[in-house]
């Protein structure tokens, strides 16, 4: 499966001012927030949390902060508040895990550790940390995600705590087996560049948009949004506006953890209205708020040197539990509302910006890159990836029988079914079928006992027996030296994307277990998907769902499911609430 090439927008604005070279320190300090006190008409600041305040004596220790200028300035891997709870808990043994990307710095930030965790002065005889000392471990292994977390291999080798960077808390904290440190390494990046960026390419009305950037000349509706869309967006609002009032543009913004508050940052930026050249305020003393310091920049950019709408938008930062708001992972992706009009990926690759994109194929998706500061749009082959996936599906149902027991799980045949000749002879009977494997994963916390226990109980009882396989990852040589007599599909729990992207490459059929549902029968899929019908909107049995850690997912083939309020369950007939 090949995805569309990016296509590069408009070229990007010139340098703008540049960043701050540190993150704005977040969770240090008390809130400002006032609280009232009962009987007390005034307002008191609530009182700091005494227990995660990082001590001044670390804040301000030379050696240490000299020792982090070998880490790059705008990469916040908040090596303080590291060695805080390294000293709170006298740790001995720290396990750090972190992604390949990152992994330049791990030797540097384990000589940091080891050499500045506790002071040599105080580590002597009557010492505050007397005969102290903390080893590094550097697992070494790949790290795909939070759910490669390696806590079991860190306490086996002796490990006392896990450090684990760049991703959020996908595995609590409370089921780790040892203490449990998540660093999201946020990344400071250039939030005047982006919000030009965005405003520069992207008119802030609908019309104009849709008609320059969209380039729908025959479909940009009127203010009074009679006009019917082609790309599956439901234009209630224009339709509700006055006839006067231009309808802003709808923008979704989504991200990985390492660029959330940039998101948040664009949000502000992209929801308030430039004010017109002349009316451009004079150069303040500036405050000690990032954001209003960006948005006092911002409103002094002049229109006629850069081009910019001046217009706010309407910005949604989407949100699934339980990531952050605006937060997507390679598994995880929100469903957008109908009358988004784009969404915008801040972000490196195309991992990420995937996953959101085949949730939501009606929706056009925008990729901003951070490091080389390039604004695109980009595409997705989204009927062939339902193609290449719905023959999976309907290779599993042939192998597990159901062809003839399609009438008993409710599982019609589709049209390509019936045209394949083969396809004919298998709905006559289950003869010849025979088992499947289920692959658990054992990369980190990958594999899910609730998932594979909802997979194997979902086989009819006239199949054989699942054949279960634990594997750390998943190749076509590996799969390939079992006998394809005896196993005729595989369902491995490691990560729904192994599939998607990689499942062509597999002599049989691997399914994630929502593939297995929708082939076993227990969920309608998404076969016979058109994007593009006369009402401009997504149609056939359903879409392909991105929940896959989520807490309202639509089934018990995911990790997560039932986490949420209330607990859904997807099924042929829709969507059924439970108590």
């Amino acid at each position: 499966m090949h995805a569309e090439p990016s296509t590069a927008l408009h070229p990007t604005v010139h340098d703008a001012p540049a960043a701050p070279a540190k993150p704005r320190k977040r969770f240090v300090g008390a809130s400002s927030r006032p609280t009232a006190r009962k009987g007390e008409g005034k307002t008191r600041p609530a009182p700091p949390r005494v227990a995660n305040l990082i001590p001044d004596e670390i804040l301000n220790d030379k050696d240490l902060n000299e020792a982090m200028k070998g880490l790059p300035s705008n990469y916040s891997f908040e090596i303080h508040k590291t060695v805080h709870q390294l000293r709170r808990d006298r740790i001995r043994t720290v396990a750090l895990q972190m992604p390949e990307g990152l992994m330049i710095y791990g030797p540097i930030i384990a000589d940091i550790l080891e050499h500045y965790t506790y002071p040599a002065a105080e580590c002597g005889p009557g010492g505050k940390y007397e005969g102290m000392e903390v080893t590094p471990l550097l697992l070494a292994d790949v790290t795909y995600g939070a759910c490669c977390i390696d806590d079991f291999t860190a306490k086996e080798m002796g490990a006392e705590m896990i450090v684990h960077y760049g991703h959020s808390c996908l595995i609590p904290v409370s089921q780790t087996t040892l203490k449990t440190l998540y660093v999201f390494v946020e990344i400071t990046i250039d939030p005047i560049h982006l919000a030009l960026s965005v405003r520069r390419n992207f008119p802030s009305e609908r019309a104009p948009f849709r008609r320059d950037v969209l380039h729908e000349e025959a479909n940009v509706p009127d203010h009074k949004g009679k006009a019917p869309l082609v790309i599956g967006i439901d234009d209630t609002s224009a339709t509700q506006a006055p006839p006067d009032t231009p309808t802003p543009t709808k923008i979704a913004l989504v991200s990985t953890i390492q660029f959330i508050s940039a998101v948040q940052d664009l949000r502000d930026l992209l929801s308030i209205a430039l004010p017109p050249p002349e009316d451009i305020p004079p150069e303040g003393p500036e405050t000690d708020i990032d954001t209003r310091q960006t948005q006092n920049h911002l409103m002094r950019v002049k229109a006629e040197e850069l081009g910019v709408w001046r217009g706010a938008y309407e910005v949604v930062v989407p949100q699934v539990k339980p990531l952050s708001p605006g937060e997507v992972l390679g598994c995880t992706a929100p469903k957008l509302e109908a009358d988004v009009d784009a969404l915008i990926y801040v972000g490196d690759g195309r991992f990420h910006l995937e996953s959101i994109m085949i949730a939501n194929p009606s929706v056009p998706a925008f990729r901003y890159d951070p490091y080389d500061k390039k604004f695109t749009r980009e595409g997705y082959e989204h009927d062939e990836m339902r193609e290449l996936r719905g023959k999976a599906v309907r290779q599993a149902r042939r192998n597990v029988g159901l062809g003839g027991a399609a009438k008993e799980h409710k599982v019609e045949a589709s049209m390509e079914e019936r045209r394949d000749a083969d396809t004919e002879v298998a709905l006559g009977g289950s003869q010849g079928a025979s088992g499947w494997s289920v692959v658990l994963g054992t990369l980190g916390r990958q594999g899910s006992l609730s998932v594979l226990k909802s997979i194997t109980s979902s086989l009819p009882a006239s199949t054989y027996p699942p054949y279960l396989l634990l594997l750390s990852e998943l190749s076509p040589q590996k799969l390939g030296l079992l006998p394809a007599d005896l196993l005729t599909t595989f369902v491995q729990t490691s990560c729904p994307r192994l599939s998607i992207d990689w499942g062509y490459a597999f002599e049989r059929p691997l399914l994630s277990p929502y593939e297995a549902s929708v082939a076993l029968g227990k969920i309608r899929g998404w076969e016979g998907l058109v994007l593009d019908d006369e009402k401009g909107q997504a149609a056939g049995q359903g879409g392909y769902p991105m929940d896959f850690y989520s807490d309202d997912s639509l089934g018990p083939w995911t990790p997560r499911h039932g986490m949420g309020r209330p607990k859904r369950m997807a099924t042929k007939e829709g969507l059924q609430v439970s108590a």
